[in-house]
């Protein structure tokens, strides 16, 4: 069972699985306690990188993966939603840790969706009915550094980020015009993962070639 008693947590939660399901029709969702008052929930964008968001709720087991559609209708109500049966065999792969991140920068969120524009329009540009060529998708868009840690951001966990629609706009769609100036997402790390942290959810990729996050 999950319980979210909060209208505005469970209207947060709504809002990301209707995005995660506008990705996959057939997305699931890993549902994680996390300490006693909050559960995250994890969904795959397609982009071979993991979005998450955190509410306040009750989980009636530690760790479970369920048909994120399931949820969705639950949320319609204030009860608690029965999950059903656990699908945890859908999910691939493992998720990152919870803690051990080294804070890498902060990053104007209009630079990231000004990328993710350029980004649309060379992938309508070269792309195929299989969607943006794999070239683009692994190019190196932002490198953030601090002191002598440098962190390379490919392109696909900016989609990612924008189409999870996790940075605050004015108006019905992301628009590097419609962000204010001064908000920011956080690039942080870890020897084995890199996380973009906005301020209405996360996105978070395995790093192929990890550079050590020590100093030389």
């Amino acid at each position: 069972m999950l319980h979210v008693a909060d209208p505005a947590e469970r209207e947060n939660l709504a809002t990301f699985l209707t995005r995660a399901l506008r990705l996959d029709v057939a997305a699931v969702v890993r549902l994680r306690r996390r300490g006693e008052r909050y559960v995250s929930a994890w969904v795959s964008t397609g982009f071979e990188a993991l979005a998450v968001r955190t509410v306040l709720a009750e989980l009636g087991v530690d760790d479970v993966t369920v048909a994120a559609d399931t949820v969705l209708a639950g949320l319609s109500s204030g009860s608690p939603i029965d999950l059903g049966y656990s699908m945890d065999s859908a999910w691939r792969g493992a998720l990152p840790p919870t803690d051990g991140f080294t804070h890498i920068d902060d990053v104007p969120a209009r630079s990231l969706v000004e990328l993710a524009e350029r980004g649309a329009e060379l992938a309508r540009e070269h792309g195929s009915s299989h969607g943006p060529p794999a070239s683009l998708l692994d190019q190196t868009v932002l490198t953030a550094s601090a002191d002598r840690i440098s962190v390379q951001v490919p392109m696909r966990v900016v989609f990612a980020l924008t189409a999870m629609d996790f940075i605050p706009h004015s108006g019905d769609k992301t628009e590097a015009r419609r962000i204010p100036p001064t908000e920011i997402v956080r690039v942080r790390a870890t020897n084995t993962w890199l996380r973009l942290d906005a301020r209405y959810g996360s996105v978070a990729r395995r790093r192929g070639g990890a550079i050590p996050l020590t100093p030389n």
